[in-house]
């Protein structure tokens, strides 16, 4: 049995020499789906309950057909999925960072030792961390290749704010210079272009950990002021990227910052950037997990995202600048999740390029301040729209963050975002600044927050929130809930309770 919306999707850079990254939209079907059967080559492999799995223990080179059928609650099957065929890639060249004279010593500095591998990789190639603890400044990767480590295998970030030279880059919204990322991934190196215009297919995977110095480098940036602060990763203006399995703590800005990026998966990780490893809040501010910054085909799933700021938040430009590059964020899924700390998925604030067709679906919340802020304030433009958010959950028990102009509600829709003093009442003209949020869905949601409204959504009075829908939506919080300016506003099976105090 066959249905259209019933799709197996196979992104071309989640395809490596030995796994492949399978992902599948849900069917339209009006019976319960218990799981999925997975088929390798017509035989029955895995069955799973969720809708991405990573196929490992493939052969390089080798060609595999994949497919998906529904099981459904009465031990029937549901719809399948067209087969769909791949090629593994071939095993490349692979050079360890120890033969190019990298120490593990955790004392070490192996910048030049670790770039001289990665100059050194031909196309095709894997650069390996070993076991052990490497130190290191700012990192640059380049077309065709793999960056993988080792389990036991930790890049840690020199201390030295010196080790990061500043480089022309993005931050909130704006080009503006910053220090390097520990990993970066970017044609604009030391302030000149090297090389094509854009970098493509660059994998980061394995088992390891890469870990920047938060404190130090947070402080150090912030007094020198030569660039805003560095993130942990940064990757611009890259096609087909792939991060998978690796473990990110402890950036001294956002973590994982990727810009102008085109066919990105992300599977698999662990991140941290609240917390160190001993438990102890780092005390640094922005710290978000992931940002796709104007990006397109971005995947995120089965990864744990445990944040001090945004757990994940999808941008694209801030305010005349971002609507004059006219870079959108669109076809984002974000999927089989844990989110822990922080504030939920964003869409926004940054979002003067147009932020479009987002899932985020099966994901759980837990200490975390919303399920999905939606927010702009006054002067971005453009659009949000076609938004779904699907299947979540969220227990909020921290009463570290409340109410205020920042975060409003576990369910949050803010174009007043930012703002202390709000007129819900009389409008301003319109104009290129005027943000735009419409046809945004949540269903099948259970929430429960300490910190605020459980649903809290605040359109413009020139321009309200148009079409938004709250599906089987189960919502408790410290206040109940709040609707100002919106249009064609549906609710289906939603209740709201307040908290006793």
């Amino acid at each position: 049995m066959s249905d259209q919306h019933f799709i197996l999707i196979i992104p071309p850079e989640g395809v490596t020499a030995t796994s492949v990254l399978l992902l599948w939209n849900k069917s339209s079907t009006n019976q319960r789906v218990v799981a999925y059967q997975i088929f390798i080559n017509g035989e029955p492999a895995e069955k799973i309950n969720v809708t991405d799995h990573t196929v490992t223990g493939l052969e390089p080179g080798t060609a595999y057909t994949f497919q998906i059928t529904e099981i459904l609650e009465n031990g029937g099957d549901g719809a399948t999925t067209a087969p769909v065929a791949v090629t593994t890639v071939e095993t490349g060249h692979v050079l360890s960072i120890a033969d190019h004279g990298a120490k593990g010593d955790a004392q070490t500095l192996n910048t030049l030792a670790i770039q001289s591998a990665i100059d050194a990789c031909p196309p095709g190639g894997t650069v390996l961390v070993p076991s052990g603890v490497f130190r290191t400044g700012a990192l640059f990767l380049k077309s065709c290749m793999t960056l993988h480590l080792a389990d036991g295998a930790v890049l840690l970030g020199s201390e030295d704010a010196a080790d990061y030279p500043v480089i022309p880059g993005h931050f909130e919204g704006r080009k503006q210079p910053m220090y390097a990322a520990l990993i970066n991934c970017t044609p604009l190196r030391n302030g000149y272009v090297e090389g094509a215009e854009r970098l493509h297919d660059v994998k980061i995977t394995g088992q390891g950990l890469i870990k920047a110095n938060a404190r130090p480098l947070f402080h150090q940036q912030l007094a020198q002021k030569a660039g805003v602060r560095g993130r942990n990763i940064y990757i611009a203006n890259t096609d087909r990227v792939y991060i998978h399995g690796v473990t990110i703590r402890e950036s001294p800005a956002w973590c994982l910052h990727l810009v102008y990026c085109n066919q990105v998966s992300i599977n698999g990780i662990s991140l941290h950037s609240k917390y160190d490893e001993e438990g102890h809040v780092l005390g640094i501010y922005n710290g978000d997990g992931i940002d796709p910054d104007s990006c397109m085909d971005v995947n995120i799933v089965n990864s744990l995202i445990a944040s001090q700021d945004d757990c994940i938040a999808v941008k694209s430009g801030r305010d005349a600048e971002g609507r004059a590059a006219a870079r959108p964020s669109e076809r984002v899924r974000i999927s089989n999740c844990r989110f822990r700390n922080g504030f939920g998925v964003a869409l926004g604030s940054e979002m003067s390029g147009g932020v479009r067709d987002v899932l985020v679906q099966d994901c759980s919340f837990t200490d975390s301040f919303s399920v999905g802020s939606i927010k702009a304030p006054r002067g971005r433009g453009n659009v949000i729209e076609n938004a779904l958010y699907d299947n979540l959950t969220l227990v909020n028990h921290d009463p570290e963050h409340q109410d205020c102009r920042w975060f409003r509600g576990g369910i949050n829709v803010d174009m007043f975002y930012s703002l202390d003093e709000v007129d819900h009442d009389h409008p301003l003209p319109v104009d290129e600044g005027t943000p735009v949020f419409r046809n945004i869905t949540f269903q099948n949601i259970s929430l429960e927050t300490v910190g605020g409204n459980a649903i809290f959504i605040a359109g413009l009075p020139e321009s309200p929130v148009e079409n938004l829908t709250l599906r089987n939506v189960h919502a408790k919080g410290k206040y109940g809930m709040q609707a100002h300016n919106t249009t064609g506003l549906q609710m289906e099976n939603v209740t709201v309770e307040i908290l006793p105090s």
